[in-house]
């Protein structure tokens, strides 16, 4: 069975072992042809609490965790650069 994967940045870590991840895709618009960008949030689950806001993440589907959470954080492709 092949899993599903997306690529998103992390919006908020704020809960424990969770994080909320942004996905961005690209779609045209059905009357006026322009092309337009759709944000879609996820629930993901982060084991180590690895993840910060900003991080570009790839998700990878999984069993209903919670009522919401049915994705797991799989790998981290770009840290976030905090400037304070």
């Amino acid at each position: 069975m092949v899993k599903l994967q997306r690529l998103g940045i992390v919006i908020s870590n704020k809960m424990q072992k969770s994080v909320v991840v942004a996905v961005e895709y690209r779609c045209k618009h059905q009357f006026y042809s322009k092309v337009v960008v759709r944000t879609k949030r996820y629930l993901a689950h982060d084991e180590e609490n690895n993840c910060n806001i900003g991080d570009e993440v790839i998700l990878e589907e999984s069993r209903p965790l919670s009522k919401r959470k049915r994705w797991v954080v799989k790998k981290i492709l770009n840290k976030s650069v905090i400037v304070n």
